[in-house]
């Protein structure tokens, strides 16, 4: 028995350098720059702030404070947390306290004999082979990757509320522009219709302007459902009820300067989903250890003091008191494979987590590269629709005057017309698209939504 207590250099257990080499031989060399288009300088933090917005802020906060996602998150971190606990608990001697009485005698017999028991028992598995400890290490990592998910989890959440607000703003803005295609369509209708009736037009214009007018009023009603539907999806993540009376502002917010995207090697560090990643490696390593030490024969010391007494009185008698101390080694024989195939699950799930983390690693630089390319095409979209709607509405205004003079034909002012809907609309829609992308683009680095 001394010598397996005198063995701790014969542990499985492995060094923690060893599961964090294997981790990062699965990512590629990081380059020392973006290949797209940044801002040079350290990631920033509190990037919620950056977009001006005080009802943003507070929606975020809300959101934090509320959501049932996070709240659920939250719950696990808790739980990975007891159960590390519960795993370090092994490490210590379990001691338990028995207390008993019981009366015999023979039947038809007055004679009667009570008997006091009182007894502690204490054992304790001596974890020679670091079995117990790999388990403890394992799940202190599980519990590290609950807490990163957790964080991330709330990043995502205040990125998510942004994406959301913006959206809803858009609704808002889409509706506008819906609406004043609506009336712009009704004042067309009713300069043909007086047309119409002093017989300087014939009935088909009337019926194209009514046909579009229907038209426009039929989007109307879908962007109007739409910004509804934003409205009740923004709620939901704020853990409102999904009512659609959420008031936002009427304009997009101004879209803020594209912030500093630091070095990509950075990101492996800084994400906590990446971080959560590489911890669950770690318990990947440690799960392999421990089903590894489990093939070992086990030590186990127990040891016991008690007392026996007719009376309680004397039940703490040293005279009535017994002790007894023992060591036992239970070595595995056979069971069938049992063991053995659990090494080999803990291995694949080794591999897995492995794989898992490569993956995620890409996967994050890839969003950072995509997202500061998306900032650039984004901005030249933007130049290129901004001209585009201008210079639309200045045809309109030409193409409506030539039909009121008589030197067009109603089919060219509705063409127009629409080329100004599409030009507003796509317009719209990328200035929400850009203050989209810069929110992408601080979760895809890892920035935090508040400062730190």
């Amino acid at each position: 028995m001394a010598a397996f207590l005198l063995l701790p250099g014969c542990a499985v257990n492995r060094p923690p350098e060893e599961a964090t080499a294997a981790a990062a031989a699965e990512v590629p060399e990081p380059p020392e720059a973006w290949t797209g288009e940044e801002v040079a300088g350290d990631v920033q933090v509190g990037w919620i702030d950056s977009f001006a917005d005080p009802t943003l802020a507070e929606l975020v906060r809300e959101a934090q404070e509320h959501n049932k996602n996070l709240q659920a998150a939250a719950a696990n971190v808790e739980r990975a947390r007891a159960l590390a606990r519960q795993a370090g608990a092994a490490l210590k001697p379990t001691t338990g306290l028995s207390v008993g009485g019981a009366r015999s005698g023979v039947t038809g017999s007055s004679n009667q004999t009570d008997q006091l028991t009182v007894g502690v028992d204490i054992s304790w598995e001596v974890d020679v082979w670091g079995r117990v400890r790999a388990g403890r290490r394992g799940a202190v990592a599980s519990a590290e990757a609950a807490a990163a998910d957790f964080l991330f989890a709330q990043y995502s959440l205040a990125a998510g509320v942004a994406r959301g607000y913006f959206l809803a703003i858009e609704a808002g803005r889409q509706e506008e522009v819906a609406q004043e295609t609506v009336d712009a369509l009704e004042e067309t209708l009713r300069i043909v219709s007086l047309r119409f009736e002093n017989g300087m037009v014939g009935a088909q214009d009337v019926s194209l302007a009514k046909s579009d007018l229907a038209t426009a009023r039929d989007r109307l009603v879908t962007v109007q459902g739409s910004r509804r539907d934003a409205q009740r999806a923004l709620e939901l993540l704020l853990g409102r009820y999904p009512a659609a009376e959420l008031e936002v502002r009427e304009s997009l917010p101004t879209l803020p300067p594209g912030p500093p995207a630091g070095l990509p090697s950075e990101i492996l560090e800084r994400r906590p989903d990446l971080v959560a990643a590489e911890r669950r490696v770690a318990a990947a390593f440690d799960a392999v250890d421990q089903a590894r030490a489990a093939r070992l024969p086990a030590v186990q010391l127990t040891g016991s003091l008690g007392g026996a007494s007719s009376g309680l009185s004397s039940l703490l008698d040293p005279a009535n008191l017994a002790w007894r101390a023992g060591a036992s080694l239970l070595a595995p024989l056979f069971d069938g494979g049992a063991r053995r195939e659990q090494v080999e699950i803990a291995t694949a799930d080794q591999k897995q987590s492995l794989a898992l983390y490569g993956d995620a690693a890409l996967k994050a630089f890839g969003e950072v590269e995509k997202s500061l390319d998306q900032g650039v095409v984004l901005s030249q979209r933007r130049g290129e629709l901004e001209i585009a709607a201008q210079e639309a509405k200045e045809a309109y205004r030409i193409a409506d005057l030539r039909y009121r003079e008589g030197e067009s034909d109603l089919l060219d002012v509705l063409a127009v017309r629409q080329r100004v809907l599409v030009a507003d609309t796509n317009l719209v829609s990328v200035e929400r698209q850009l203050l989209d992308q810069r929110v992408s683009l601080h979760l895809a680095l890892g920035g935090s939504w508040q400062a730190e």
